[in-house]
């Protein structure tokens, strides 16, 4: 789920004058065939072709050198995962993860302009459905890992592919992983494809801003239901379970939950002043100055892109009430959809809500809150991270965040896996169409990528 990239005004970067050092015309046209043939595979919901892609990606590994039994294809119901163990000597440390999934967004072919489920070239783009989310970081790792064998490269420790199948839905593979199959990704840290990443300045598309992501909300779902005995619709009365119903969400609109920060956000935000003008960067500057700072807070919420990065949000998005056309209501629930800070539990949210509307309206959980605490900032994943932006993109700043949003790093955090989101290539915000019609990356973009994964891996375990 990787969205929402932030754009900022980064004029002041600067120009980036060195070129990117490209990696191999081999590998390139090895990462571009894997590419073209898992964006190929319609692997979404209610499809049960995941599977074809961990068994054409798991071949390309055991064609590649790696042993058979360092593969596994990890069944789930109609999805799966694979897991691919590189084998290192052991003098670096614990093993690292590296994550994305091969499940896809659905897409209508109808509605789209080429077929989503063919990878197309065309004036410089990349297009078809996962392009962007996420099979461009699981063609760019699996090549990267194949490059390295076939280089006789030795890690230092073992470093663990591990694709999940349904991060865009249930998340149950990654859940399997951390969990039944802890074995085979019990490791120190995991690099996420699936979050952080690079953008892309409108017009010039030169490379303005490198994210790094450790920290994520949680997302739940509660549902809001008032009761009521009914009636004739000729006989209105005061009570009405749709009236209270109003009554309550309008008590959640106007409530905000305390201002919180980690380390993540206040570097993000930090970053993010140096180069953004008017109140916003002023404002920006204030609160990283001085985390809490309600003043500063408040103009930060008034910009929807940045609201999530300061506290928790609850927002209604389903509505349903009434049986007949002509009886008064006897019942109406609203959903509201919450994005949960890190630190804070679904339980937490959900006695806030209730303390909201009162006792009289019914407030559960309509599925659980995955906790996702932020990850400590590990400087040697930061450094690395450097390294590998710089390789690609000299002079290209490094700053950490926090996403808004949710991915299966959530389910490492919370399994006790500290999880940074380092995918490697770069979006311009208007060009940001994941889970979109004509979702796209650049061609050069996608290509740089083997450059960056290259050197971070072996920044970290060379």
């Amino acid at each position: 789920m990787r969205v929402g990239l932030i754009v900022v005004s980064l004029a002041a970067a600067g120009a980036h004058a060195a070129a990117p050092v490209d990696a191999p015309d081999a590998v390139r046209a090895q990462a571009r065939e894997i590419f073209a043939h898992i964006v190929g595979i319609e692997s979404s919901i209610g499809e049960g072709k995941v599977p074809l892609v961990a068994k054409y990606l798991a071949e390309r590994f055991k064609a590649g050198g790696f042993p058979e039994s360092d593969i596994h294809i990890l069944p789930l119901g109609e999805t799966a995962s694979l897991v691919v163990r590189y084998r290192g000597n052991g003098k670096g440390g614990r093993p690292i993860a590296l994550i994305a999934h091969m499940d896809v967004v659905t897409a209508k072919r109808s509605d789209w302009q080429r077929d989503p489920y063919t990878l197309t070239e065309e004036n410089g783009f990349f297009f078809g459905r996962g392009t962007s989310d996420v099979k461009q970081e699981v063609a760019l790792l699996t090549a990267t890992f194949l490059r390295l064998k076939a280089e006789r490269f030795v890690p230092t420790r073992d470093l663990i592919v591990a694709f999940s199948g349904d991060e865009e839905t249930a998340q149950a593979t990654a859940a399997d992983l951390v969990t039944t199959h802890r074995d085979l990704v019990d490791v120190e840290f995991a690099l996420n494809g699936d979050g952080g990443g690079g953008v892309l300045s409108e017009g010039t598309a030169k490379p303005l801003i490198f994210y790094v992501q450790g920290a994520e909300k949680s997302s739940a779902q509660f549902l809001l239901t008032t009761h009521n005995p009914g009636g004739h619709s000729s006989q209105p009365r005061s009570d009405n379970a749709i009236y209270d119903l109003a009554d309550a969400l309008k008590a959640v609109q106007r409530y905000e939950f305390p201002v919180m920060w980690n380390d993540w956000t206040i570097g993000d935000f930090k970053a993010a002043s140096a180069v953004t003008k008017g109140a916003l960067g002023e404002a920006m500057a204030r609160f990283a100055a001085e985390p809490g700072n309600a003043a500063a807070a408040a103009e930060i919420a008034k910009v929807p892109a940045f609201v999530g990065r300061i506290h928790t949000t609850c927002v209604a998005t389903m509505l349903s009430g009434g049986h007949a056309e002509n009886a008064l209501p006897q019942s109406a629930t609203a959903t509201v959809n919450c994005r949960i800070f890190p630190g804070t539990s679904g339980g937490d949210v959900q006695r806030t809500l209730q303390e909201l509307v009162g006792p009289s309206v019914e407030v559960r959980q309509g599925y659980d809150a995955l906790v996702s605490n932020a990850s400590p900032m590990r400087t040697d994943v930061m450094n690395a991270v450097a390294k590998a932006v710089h390789a690609s993109n000299p002079g290209t700043p490094v700053v950490p965040t926090q996403a808004s949003y949710a991915t299966d790093g959530a389910v490492y955090r919370n399994a006790g896996i500290p999880t940074y989101g380092v995918g490697g290539v770069y979006v311009m915000g208007s060009e940001e169409f994941a889970h979109g019609l004509n979702e796209r990356v650049r061609v050069n973009e996608f290509y740089t990528g083997l450059t960056y994964w290259d050197v971070l891996i072996k920044a970290l375990a060379g």
